[in-house]
Order: C-alpha cells, then sequence, then structure tokens
C-alpha cells in the first residue's frame, strides 16, 4: 500500500520559509515531499503543523497531540524537527532542550509510523565569536538528535553529510532559512532516505560564486542587518516571536496536492 500520510511538525524550516509558490505561500522541503507521495499513491494525505518560531515546547504541546490522532498505523511518515529556535535565544538551559527533545521523540516513536528527523549545519572553521557559539550550541544538540534517533530507530536527515548545504547560497537573504534551492535539495535528500523518485543532484556542488567587491559586499551586510538582526534583536527584547497568532498552514490532514497554490 505504501504510505497514505505524511504528518510534518516543527518551525520556520518545515513551514517552508522562504521557498515560495507562484502565490507567494511558503512552500518548502515537505510541500515538495508530499508532491511525490502524491504520485505514489491516490489516497495520500498531508497535514504540516509547524510555525515559524516555535520553541521546542510549544511545538510538543501544540503539535503532537494533533499529529499522533492523524496516524494511520504502517502507513504514515512523520516528520520532527524542533529546538533550534530555542538555541538562538540569549539565554538557554542547553540541557532542558536536550531533554525535551528526547521526551518528545519517545512519545511519537511509540507509534507505527516512518519517523524523520533533522540536524542543523554546523560552521566549518568559524571566523568569529558568534560562528562559534553556534557551534558550541549546535554540535551537542546535533549529537543529541543522532544518539536518540538511533534509540528509536529513526531515520536521520543530517545538515552536516553533504558539503553543498554549507554553500551561503543554500540560504536566503536573511541568511537564515533555506532558500528554494536549500528546499529542493533538503526534499530529494528526505526522498532519497525514503527510496522515491528524487533530483539526484541534491549533493552536488554549485557553480563558483561570482565575487563581490569588498564595497558592495559591506552594503549588503548593512542592508541584512537592518532588515533581519534588527527586528530579530527587537523581538527578542519586547517578547516577541515570528510565530505568534500565527497558526499552521495544513492544520488537518488533507487531499494533496493543492492546484490553486500553481
Amino acid at each position: 500500500m505504501g504510505f497514505t500520510r505524511f504528518i510534518a511538525m516543527g518551525d520556520s524550516l518545515t513551514e517552508g520559509l522562504s521557498d515560495r509558490y507562484p502565490t507567494g505561500n511558503y512552500r518548502g522541503w515537505a510541500d515538495r515531499v508530499a508532491d511525490v507521495l502524491a504520485s505514489q499513491n491516490a489516497d495520500f494525505k498531508y497535514a504540516n503543523l509547524a510555525v515559524r518560531g516555535k520553541l521546542i515546547n510549544q511545538v510538543i504541546a501544540d503539535q503532537i497531540p494533533a499529529a499522533i490522532s492523524y496516524v494511520v498505523p504502517n502507513q504514515t511518515i512523520l516528520s520532527f524537527h524542533a529546538g533550534a529556535n530555542d538555541l538562538l535565544r540569549p539565554k538557554l538551559i542547553l540541557p532542558e532542550i536536550l531533554e525535551s527533545y528526547v521526551s518528545a521523540v519517545e512519545q511519537i516513536a511509540k507509534l507505527d509510523v516512518k519517523l524523520l528527523l533533522f540536524t542543523v549545519r554546523e560552521i566549518l572553521n568559524p571566523k568569529s565569536k558568534i560562528e562559534e557559539l553556534w557551534n558550541l550550541r549546535f554540535m551537542p544538540f546535533n549529537e543529541n538528535v543522532k544518539q536518540t534517533a538511533r534509540a528509536h530507530q529513526a531515520t536521520v536527515l543530517d545538515a552536516n553529510s553533504a558539503q553543498v548545504f554549507g554553500d551561503p547560497r543554500m540560504l536566503a537573504k536573511d541568511r537564515l532559512h533555506l532558500s528554494s534551492e536549500g528546499h529542493r535539495r533538503v526534499a530529494a535528500a528526505v526522498l532519497n532516505e525514503l527510496n522515491l523518485p528524487h533530483d539526484s543532484d541534491w549533493r552536488d556542488p554549485l557553480p563558483p560564486a561570482k565575487v563581490t567587491p569588498r564595497v558592495i559586499q559591506l552594503g549588503v551586510n548593512s542592508l541584512w542587518a537592518v532588515a533581519f538582526v534588527i527586528p530579530w534583536v527587537i523581538r527578542r527584547l519586547t517578547g516577541k516571536s515570528s510565530g505568534d497568532s500565527r497558526v499552521a498552514k495544513y492544520p488537518t490532514p488533507i487531499n494533496w496536492p493543492i492546484d490553486t497554490l500553481n
């Protein structure tokens, strides 16, 4: 029978930022995987519960109960990615985040599903204190993901397994979320793990990037700080989140694909 359901949980990565349909709606790797799954089974349904900005305990409380209720045993793919937003906060208690992650996976691993987990890209040869801090936080997070996956026979999509995912062009203009090309390649990596049709070039390096003159790059960096860094700092200072008052784009399993998106 194959897979008749795909239930995706998490934050902005799974919601699809910053990969858009022609309509402006976010697409992302999960929608792209759903496209292929739908082509394999006429009874396929898809739910995407992910909401940008959500912390791990919010994902656990808001998304896992719904996801559990939607599972069809032995016919469901369930993806889970949460905790990255916690690690981006100025203050955190890392052991608590790692423990919450393990607890979440333990809940869903009891189900008869194909479970997908994800690591976060680490920075090779960090050149600044911020890049060093990124690795200090995400390296133990990634190891926790892999250990948890081994304990529960889950599949890990490791962002550090292919060099191309370290190419800056895999990221959108905000330098945080995936670009359309990044999402396309993540989708292909997922489909590869599922032994389903996929773009075979997902590991291939991009062509050499054009060299940007230093003056222009300084201007680009300044615009990036104004457009993305300052709003992020303001949200931290005011206790707000990019996910406040937002709801999941497909909160219940629906027939897929949706023709009006294209």
